[in-house]
């Protein structure tokens, strides 16, 4: 008999899945009516989930393009770069930016830091290639949800950090720092979780378990392997040179805790000043939701990629 913690654990990873919980699709978002776009290049050769879809305006004569890099989110072990995560992202192409949405090797595959290692390769590639799909290789911006929102805020605050780099991926003479990074409901420090939950009481706490998400994306439970959880914490690289954040996360967040965004914000604030750093809290939402997709928020977040990329 399979127990209640299982049981909740395979419920939380299905939810990981999509940034929406009025949008759980299966299978490929319909990106037929985007007419330029250049779909499964691949960034690196290791793995086949080393790919990434370009998606670029309908526009005649613009360009280069800003551009938005979506990283999907799955509890680090599943997603995919077209599913229906990337619905928000791609309200890009009609402010005017390029949308590069991609691929990276999860826990079934291979353990951090290769999924970050993939992110970065994915940066450098596309700063690599960017004269050839009429991008702006000095205006990038990363956008991510739930895991993809760790790594966003991970490749954001850890910049050119060599230990999170694998160059061997290719394109090392390609900076992997970016300009501006939007993370929804990101987990950061994946110690803290569960005493976090406790004290809201909007989820369980088993994020310290040995099939959790995190424990399986790091190797090993996550109690036993303090420095390595440190590793994947993006509050481990925050220095005055790190770009702007966008942070969101909604109050009643029942699998990644709310003062996970808060604590990230005021740490990224003492160091960046408030000028650089905004969090808005979306009062009722869960995991994702209807809120974080209506356009009043879709345009909060094009303000603030606007204030930065263009």
């Amino acid at each position: 008999m399979i127990k209640l913690t299982k049981l909740y654990v395979i419920f939380a990873l299905l939810l990981f899945v999509s940034h929406s919980t009025h949008s759980q699709q299966s299978g490929k978002i319909n990106t037929d009516h985007i007419k330029k776009k250049w779909l499964d290049l691949e960034y690196a050769t290791i793995s086949p989930a080393q790919k990434l879809d370009i998606y670029l305006p309908d526009e005649k004569g613009k360009g280069p393009y800003p551009i938005i890099i979506s990283i999907h989110g799955g509890a680090f072990m599943f997603g995919d770069k077209a599913d229906s995560q990337l619905k928000p992202m791609l309200e890009g192409l009609k402010h005017g930016y390029a949308v590069v949405s991609i691929n990276y090797r999860m826990s079934g595959e291979a353990l951090f830091p290769k999924n970050i290692n993939d992110v970065k390769a994915a940066i450098r590639w596309i700063k690599a290639n960017a004269n050839q799909y009429n991008l702006n290789a000095n205006k990038v911006a990363l956008w991510g949800g739930s895991a993809g929102g760790n790594l966003s805020a991970l490749a954001g605050t850890s910049g050119d950090v060599k230990e999170l780099e694998d160059m061997s991926l290719g394109n090392a003479d390609q900076s992997s720092r970016v300009e501006a990074v939007v993370n929804w409901f990101g987990p950061t420090d994946f110690l803290a979780m569960d005493d976090q939950l406790r004290e809201t009481g909007n989820g369980t706490p088993d994020h310290s378990e040995a099939n959790s998400p995190e424990s399986k994306v790091l190797g090993q439970k996550i109690t036993e392997i303090p420095e390595k959880v440190k590793e994947a914490n993006p509050e481990t690289y925050i220095t005055s040179d790190d770009p702007p954040f966008f942070i969101q996360h909604g109050t009643k967040d029942h699998l990644v805790p709310t003062q996970q965004s808060i604590n990230f914000a005021k740490k990224l604030e003492a160091v960046l000043g408030k000028e650089k750093v905004t969090l808005v809290l979306l009062e009722g939402s869960k995991h994702g939701g209807p809120a974080f997709e209506t356009p009043e928020n879709i345009k909060l977040v094009f303000v603030f990629l606007d204030a930065y990329l263009k």
